[in-house]
C-alpha cells in the first residue's frame, strides 16, 4: 500500500479520531481544559528571523506565544540567543539540530543546546540517502541510541521528529515502528508531527496507545482537503480530541508550525488565536 495516496474515505475514517466529527457523524464534545503554554517552531518564521532575530522574537511574544522551538540561531552565539529570549520573556524547551551536526561533533552540539537552556534536542529528519533500506534505518537507530545516551548525561532529552516518509513500508516493516522498537525509550522520545502522521494515513491515537508517554512534544499544523497544509484551525484535524489524549501520549509541549506559509506572521497569529480559545 502506498501510504502517501490515502483515499478521502480513509482520511475521514481514521477511527473518527482526528476529524471534527465521529464516524457516526456525532459531534466531538470538548472539555474545559486549555493549553497553558503555546510554542512555535521558528522555522515557520524563518524569513523574519533572517532579517532580525530580536524583532521576530518580540513579535512572536506579542502574539501570545510563551515558548519557541529553534531551528538554528541565525549567526548568534548561545549566550546572545539566550539573552534575546529572556528580553521578551520566551522559553525555548527544544532545539532542532541536523543529524550531520551530531556526526561532526556530538559533544559540542549537545553542550551548545544545554548552554542555550534547551531541555530537548531534536533531529528533524533523515536525509534521503540514509532512508532507502531497513539496514540504513537500523544503523540510524543505533546512532540514535548513542545520541540519547550522551544527551542523558547532560540532562537533555533526545527526540526525533517525523515527516511522512518514515511510514512508507520497506520489506513489510514501517520504519517509524522500527525506530520506536530499536531505540530505547530512555534514550529517545518522539516529537510527533500530527499533520505528517495523518498525511501518511496513520492514526496518532494508535501510536499513543502502543507507546504511552513516548510523545512529549508535538508539531501542531492543520490539513485542509487535498492534504493542503494550513494554519491551525483552518483545516480538519480535531486537535481538541488529540490534546485530550495528552496524558496518555505524554504531551508537554505543543509547537505550532507551517512549513511554507504565504505570510508567516499571519499564519502564526491565526494559529495561536485559534489555540488560545480551544478547549479539550
Amino acid at each position: 500500500m502506498n501510504n502517501l495516496n490515502v483515499s478521502r474515505r480513509h482520511f475521514l475514517a481514521l477511527s473518527g479520531a482526528v476529524i471534527g466529527t465521529s464516524v457516526a457523524g456525532l459531534p466531538v464534545l470538548a472539555g474545559d481544559r486549555k493549553l497553558k503554554d503555546i510554542s512555535i517552531q521558528l522555522y515557520t518564521v524563518r524569513d523574519h528571523m533572517k532579517e532580525s532575530v530580536p524583532d521576530t522574537l518580540k513579535a512572536i511574544a506579542g502574539m501570545g506565544y510563551t515558548e519557541v522551538e529553534t531551528a538554528g540561531y541565525f549567526g548568534h552565539s548561545a549566550k546572545e540567543f539566550k539573552t534575546m529570549l529572556a528580553d521578551v520573556g520566551l522559553k525555548t524547551p527544544s532545539a532542532h539540530v541536523s543529524m550531520s551536526a551530531f556526526k561532526e561533533d556530538m559533544a559540542a552540539t549537545l553542550d551548545h543546546a544545554a548552554e542555550v537552556g534547551h531541555n530537548y534536542i531534536t533531529i528533524p529528519s533523515i536525509s534521503r540517502d540514509k532512508r532507502k533500506t531497513l539496514d540504513q534505518y537500523k544503523a540510524t537507530a543505533e546512532f540514535f541510541n548513542k545520541v540519547g545516551e550522551e544527551a542523558n548525561k547532560r540532562g537533555l532529552r533526545f527526540n526525533y521528529h517525523n515527516h511522512s516518509f518514515e511510514f512508507e513500508v520497506i520489506d513489510g516493516v514501517v520504519p517509524y515502528d522500527l525506530l520506536l522498537d530499536e531505540v530505547e525509550a530512555k534514550n529517545m522520545g518522539m516529537e510527533m508531527d500530527i499533520y505528517w502522521v495523518i498525511n501518511a494515513g496513520r492514526d496518532p491515537f494508535e501510536y499513543f496507545d502502543r507507546n504511552p508517554g513516548r510523545f512529549e512534544m508535538c508539531h501542531v499544523k492543520d490539513m485542509a482537503p487535498g492534504k493542503k497544509m494550513v494554519a491551525v484551525g483552518a483545516g480538519e484535524i480535531d486537535y481538541a480530541k488529540i490534546f485530550a489524549a495528552s496524558e496518555k501520549a505524554g504531551l508537554k509541549h505543543f509547537h505550532v508550525e507551517h512549513d511554507k506559509p504565504k505570510d508567516s506572521f499571519a499564519s502564526a497569529r491565526s494559529s495561536i488565536e485559534y489555540l488560545k480559545k480551544l478547549t479539550f
